[in-house]
């Protein structure tokens, strides 16, 4: 009964959806389908009619030279760098080229190729001849000349715009290693990299992705180490892509991901260039938005979101330790709550007795069970931290350990939780932040409450099925045709080195199997370092 009342408003739908698709696809085509003229003027007008209402849309309309040709420079006011329009552009073509004497030869036929190559001091320079390019080149921000009596225009690049200075990533703050971080410019961003891989053999491949927005989409990757089927793949995932604008590569990463409803983040990302040379060193490919600070690494393993830029800076044994103790910090952020829950509501034998009565001493009074106890503090906790990111640093940081100190002092005065609980909390806390990964870290915070369930539910034998639903979860996942959790699942021995300790620099001389197999090896043997010989 239901279906049919809801299916003529249903079908309109559809009809009404179809229409507008086809209205949107008929105005693009007319767009598309407009040739260059060799008039002057009906260019102009034409171009004046699609940027109708267009403040930032500057036409400049002169006689360049003596009376050479009628031009028209056009432009958007704020994507264009002002001195080279006015100095290499305009100061050229109306006072320089009038200082030449003309040349007898030169006419309206060979005027567009006199300009192109003679008068312009402007680094790249080329021709365009069809509309949709035009458009297409001077809504990313390069300057376009238009001379009356020919249909094709001159592309001159211009691009220049205000961005954020280079400066240390707040998310990946290290205390040793390099302090720059990606910006939002897409150039910049490359040049970063490209500064640390001075090799021809670094490529960067740049698609545009959004009907509206057509942003610069680059595909970085190393010929000759990376895998050609990974960066086939990139390229049609990337390519399938049909929105109508990418903001940040976050849309990109939803869209290319291999398992969507997976909580677990199949994709790193990071603002950090060093970072980012490394993977593309192991032989993984790097993408980069226009108009976005982080790079998009593919494929990704499970152990790279528990790995830190710092643990190659420092020497290994401080980095191996830090490593096993991050190691220790995920079982607790994940763990910890449900384990509390679990003992004290099913398993208070486990317990040594004196620990018992303390604890049944503190929840004296306390009118909630663990888990409805533990539940009102986690829930309190990330209503703070979300208060404290979303506010303004200054005031969030007070709201922060204001709220942190006040609450959980108020909460146990009250009787609600007890001291413990505010204990438990604040490790799973503190442990939840040590992961450097943050979606990693967002994930974990999601699960925990899921543990959290199935712990108050059925104890230890909760916990014990929540994770192994987890761990087979994690062996069928794939990023980009490579196995989740490598090298551990499947097995390689080889590549175990670098997981669990971080071996010394001289001591990884091969890259990883299921990556870099196209090219294992990346330095020499026998490079550990050695006093001097004695000399006889």
């Amino acid at each position: 009964m239901f279906r049919r009342l809801i299916k003529p408003l249903k079908t309109e739908w559809i009809k009404r959806h179809r229409r507008r698709d086809e209205a949107r696809k008929r105005e693009i085509e007319t767009i598309d389908d407009y040739e260059l003229s060799a008039d002057l003027d009906r260019n102009l007008a034409v171009l004046r009619q699609v940027f109708d209402r267009c403040s930032d849309f500057i036409v400049r309309e002169f006689v360049a030279g003596q009376k050479l040709a009628r031009c028209a420079l056009i432009y958007f006011d704020g994507l264009v760098t002002r001195t080279s329009v006015e100095t290499s552009i305009l100061k050229t073509l109306l006072v320089e080229i009038r200082k030449v004497e003309p040349a007898p030869d030169i006419t309206e036929r060979n005027v567009f190729e006199l300009i192109k190559e003679a008068a312009v001091s402007v680094g790249e320079v080329h021709e365009v001849s069809g509309f949709p390019g035009m458009l297409e080149k001077l809504l990313a921000g390069d300057a376009v000349l238009l001379v009356d009596g020919q249909a094709k225009v001159l592309v001159l690049g211009v691009r220049g715009w205000e961005s954020r200075a280079v400066e240390e990533p707040e998310t990946e703050a290290v205390v040793r290693g390099p302090r720059e971080g990606f910006v939002e410019t897409l150039r910049t961003n490359t040049s970063l990299i490209r500064r640390r891989i001075k090799s021809p053999r670094l490529k960067i491949e740049t698609i545009k992705i959004g009907e509206l927005t057509k942003t610069d989409v680059a595909v970085i990757y190393i010929e000759g180490l990376v895998n050609p089927q990974i960066v086939e793949e990139v390229h049609r995932r990337l390519k399938r892509i049909e929105t109508d604008g990418i903001v940040d590569s976050g849309y990109i990463e939803e869209f290319i991901e291999d398992d969507p409803f997976s909580p677990f983040p199949q994709i790193e990302h990071s603002e950090r260039p060093d970072k980012v040379t490394a993977a593309l060193l192991e032989g993984r490919v790097v993408i980069l938005a226009d108009g976005s600070p982080f790079a998009l690494v593919v494929p990704t393993v499970f152990v790279q979101f528990l790995q830190a830029s710092e643990d190659y800076y420092e020497r290994f044994y401080l980095a191996s330790v830090v490593r096993l103790g991050r190691l220790v910090a995920v079982n607790v952020a994940l763990l910890l709550p449900s384990a509390y829950v679990a003992i004290t509501t099913f398993h208070q034998e486990m317990l040594p007795r004196t620990l018992l009565i303390s604890i049944a001493a503190q929840r004296e009074g306390v009118p909630f069970p663990a888990f409805v106890e533990a539940l009102i503090m986690e829930l309190t906790f990330e209503m703070l931290r979300e208060a404290g990111i979303r506010l303004p640093r200054p005031v969030g940081q007070a709201i922060s350990i204001v709220g942190a100190l006040v609450i959980g002092e108020a909460a146990v005065s009250a009787g609600i939780v007890s001291p413990v609980m505010v204990v438990v909390v604040a490790l799973t806390a503190i442990a939840n932040f040590s992961i450097p990964a943050f979606n990693m870290a967002i994930t974990l915070r999601l699960i925990r409450f899921i543990m959290l369930v199935l712990a108050a539910a059925f104890g230890f034998f909760g916990i014990m099925m929540g994770l192994v639903v987890i761990l087979i979860h994690l062996c069928n996942l794939r990023s980009f045709g490579i196995p989740y959790l490598s090298p551990i699942a499947p097995f390689t021995p080889r590549d175990l080195k670098d997981v669990l300790v971080r071996p010394p620099w001289w001591g990884m001389f091969l890259r990883p199997r299921l990556i870099g197999y196209r090219n294992p090896q990346r330095q020499a043997f026998r490079l550990k370092p050695e006093p001097p010989k004695k000399r006889n």
